[in-house]
């Protein structure tokens, strides 16, 4: 996410930063940098011109503080008109507390609308114990209705849809009802979208609209679009309410200047962006973390929230009693490992914090827990229970089974002992012990 301009700004803040003294000179070469750098990220040019001059005004007007040396005001300077430019009063998601919360997304075709519904859905869930109901209105896509149907099912999200209607008022009137006799108090309506804004969908969007009432109602642009989601999210604005934005597939190598521009120039406030193909791959708009994010400085606050979405408290919690009562076997240690395993995007996670990404080695981590969940999963049942029944001719069997050898079956097994033992050592002095993953 951002990697492009990351790396830019990082080359930029080292020169910056090895120089002792900061001076008009040196301070318009880091803006000239800085200027390009956004550009080629497919920053609009006059938002980069906007934000350019106003950091060309605070650097030459400010005082140097003797508690930091000249470069590091000049970053701080940078990361606080970046906030300032992607900050918005309205950029928390508005629910209604007394009512159903009713959201509208809408879009260009490719945006991956339907992906962000489901997303968004899994979010307010998770994050707000909503009951969600996800509504088919895109009539016009072929196979747009069961695509929401399958990632619904997948995900155990409830949808509505009717597949052999032509009427997207029609259903959504159908949808009303069965979200009222049901009890859902969260309705996310995916809208048709079209290869390019036309009249027929906005007079069709603006009939969804004022038939039901939305909270929010929200464009999704393509992060990877650059100028046309920037261009297409202003023609929305102008002609339906849009209440803000939500910008998918952050995990692109385009520039993301959609982030940077959108706010600005179409005045919408960013409500979430999206990034990979799980349902956790969403987040709330945070300017003070992005900002953080795009100049390649840390965002510990992002870091620990993604974390947070792998791990089972009450697994752990089981798995602690477990550890007291000294019966911990391989069935344990393989939910670990599934618990470990939702670290599929752990690259990107650790460019979280500067300088991390450069540490080798992070895949053959992921590599080396693939092995030794094949290696627990080409055990019996009986064996994972017991692992001193696992003699010469079954580590044969298992090592064939999981594609390893017996010398690799024997280290872990060797492992696992010890972990026992030192688990076992610990629950005698009545110590109370945790994993290091049991946070």
């Amino acid at each position: 996410m951002f990697s492009q301009l990351q790396s830019k700004f990082e080359k930029i803040f080292k020169t910056i930063k090895g120089h002792g003294k900061i001076t008009e000179s040196n301070i318009s070469d880091a803006v000239r940098e800085i200027r390009i750098a956004l550009l080629e990220s497919d920053v609009n040019f006059k938002v980069v011109s906007r934000f350019i001059n106003r950091v060309k005004e605070k650097s030459f007007g400010n005082k140097v503080f003797d508690s930091v040396t000249p470069g590091q005001q000049f970053i701080k300077l940078v990361l606080d008109e970046l906030i300032v430019f992607l900050k918005s009063e309205k950029s928390k998601i508005n629910l209604n507390s007394k009512k159903e919360s009713v959201l509208v997304l809408s879009g260009l075709q490719g945006s991956g609308k339907t992906t962000t519904a489901v997303k968004v859905a899994g979010f307010l869930k998770r994050e707000f114990n909503k009951k969600v109901l996800l509504v088919g209105l895109d009539l016009q896509r072929p196979a747009a209705v069961e695509q929401l149907e399958i990632l619904s099912n997948d995900n155990n999200l409830d949808c509505y849809v009717e597949k052999k209607s032509k009427s997207p008022l029609k259903v959504l009137e159908n949808a009303q009802k069965y979200a009222k006799n049901n009890n859902f108090d969260a309705l996310i309506l995916d809208t048709a979208g079209r290869l390019h804004v036309d009249n027929t969908l906005i007079d069709e969007l603006n009939q969804i609209i004022n038939k039901s009432n939305p909270c929010e109602v929200i464009y999704v642009a393509d992060g990877m679009t650059g100028q046309d989601a920037i261009n297409s999210s202003s023609t929305f604005s102008q002609s339906c309410n849009i209440t803000g934005c939500i910008i998918t597939k952050m995990d692109s190598d385009s520039g993301g200047g959609v982030a940077l521009s959108i706010k600005d120039v179409t005045g919408l406030p960013i409500k979430f962006i999206t990034y990979g193909e799980k349902i956790t791959d969403i987040e709330i708009f945070n300017p003070d973390r992005i900002a953080r994010r795009i100049l390649g400085l840390s965002d510990i606050v992002g870091l620990v929230e993604e974390a947070a979405k792998s791990f089972n408290k009450e697994s752990n919690d089981d798995l602690e009693e477990k550890i007291k009562n000294n019966s911990f076997d391989f069935n344990d240690f393989k939910n670990q490992i599934n618990q470990m395993g939702n670290f599929e995007n752990l690259s990107s996670m650790m460019k979280m914090l500067p300088g991390i990404k450069k540490i080798p080695n992070l895949e053959n981590g992921k590599k080396q827990l693939d092995i030794t969940k094949a290696i627990i999963d080409s055990m019996t049942i009986l064996e994972r229970k017991n692992p001193n029944i696992i003699n010469g001719s079954r580590k044969v069997r298992i090592a064939n089974g999981s594609g390893t050898s017996v010398q690799t079956v024997n280290k872990l097994l060797k492992q696992f002992n010890q972990m026992k033992d030192f688990m076992k050592k610990y629950n005698n002095t009545k110590t109370k012990f945790k994993l290091p993953f049991l946070k």
